[in-house]
């Protein structure tokens, strides 16, 4: 067996779905965020982590490690068992936040039963380096652009069925994007393992080929997106599509129609302090009264003043606008993709 071997990022993460990869930091730090797939052994509770800091600083680093020792010691028969029965091919990839001596430790550990360990270098700190670092890199974006009702995710669903290389941030971030959003929707992952996951999912697309993105904030619901993504969708070309707000409140009704009024009531109260008292007020007498269209126009009215507001304020080019006269994604998609050839 070869020793312990070290990778950065870009070649721990290469082949990660086939060496089964085993994070040793605390249950809170996995929780916050962790590489996908990822499997936690931590080497410490939340408690022992944090009472070994407190040593660390006030009486040094030779206590914190006897310290450590007397928590692990009882445990290591427990790691190894745990480490074998994850193995595949008897290999295993491990990382701690940057690193050092947990990652370090474990991975011997694992070695001393026969198991090949490969360390992450630099640890979760420099994945989250190069996470930031390669969604800055040169490849072909496209933002698919368009007011509240378009219905552009429905567009990208599709679009994505037909081999166009997709990212659907608000699939990955469990929410639509609107006070509104989270209805019908699973709980959102935080924002760093949403970050983390959209990483994994663009790490598999082919970056000499186009690829699309919906036209988002920089918060989806409570998650951010990465920056250097962000950014990156402010300055890649955007495609827009222009709908009549009869066909978007069609959309909206047939979309939100399905949901307990009472949740749509509740994401309306939300938004009263920019929306309006009185405006706020006549929604929800139209909700009640399941006048949904005329409740879905009154809310097209705001949510297209701030769609006005965020288009002019963040995007560096002018948009490519697309003209469609149907709500059908299919009879739309042949118009968008006509367009995306003449761009990339």
């Amino acid at each position: 067996m070869k020793i312990m071997e070290y990778l950065k990022p870009k070649y721990f993460l290469s082949n990660y779905e086939d060496v089964p990869v085993i994070d040793v930091r605390s249950p809170k730090e996995f929780e916050k965020g962790h590489i996908p797939g990822a499997k936690n052994i931590p080497l410490f509770t939340d408690e022992e982590r944090e009472r070994i800091g407190t040593i660390y600083k006030q009486q040094g680093r030779t206590q914190a490690i006897e310290q450590g020792l007397i928590y692990v010691g009882p445990r290591m028969k427990t790691f190894t068992e745990n480490g074998r029965i994850l193995a595949k091919e008897n290999q295993l990839k491990v990382y701690c936040w940057r690193g050092g001596m947990r990652s370090e430790k474990m991975a011997w550990l694992f070695e001393l039963i026969g198991i090949q360990c490969y360390v992450l270098k630099g640890g979760y700190k420099a994945y989250r380096n190069r996470l930031l670092k390669d969604f800055k890199k040169d490849y072909p974006l496209i933002v698919l652009q368009g007011a509240t009702g378009s219905g552009k995710t429905s567009i990208l669903e599709k679009m994505y069925e037909m081999g166009e290389q997709v990212i659907n941030l608000e699939e990955l971030a469990n929410h639509r994007g609107s006070a509104f959003g989270h209805i019908g929707m699973d709980h959102q992952p935080s924002s760093q393992q949403f970050q983390n996951n959209t990483y994994a999912h663009f790490m598999h697309l082919d970056k000499k080929r186009r690829i699309w993105v919906e036209g988002e904030s920089l918060s989806i619901g409570k998650v951010y997106l990465p920056e250097t993504l962000w950014e990156k969708m402010n300055q890649s070309p955007v495609i827009q599509i222009i709908l009549s707000q009869n066909i978007r409140i069609q959309r909206l009704v047939n979309e939100y129609g399905q949901f307990d009024k009472e949740k749509l009531i509740e994401a309306t109260q939300k938004i009263i302090r920019k929306f309006g008292g009185d405006k706020a007020k006549r929604v929800i007498q139209s909700l009640e009264a399941n006048d949904l269209k005329t409740a879905a126009g009154m809310l097209l009215d705001y949510y297209d003043k701030s769609y006005k507001y965020s288009q002019e304020k963040y995007k560096s080019l002018q948009p490519y606008k697309v003209e469609c006269n149907s709500g059908d994604p299919d009879k739309n998609i042949p118009l968008i993709i006509k367009k995306a050839d003449k761009i990339i």
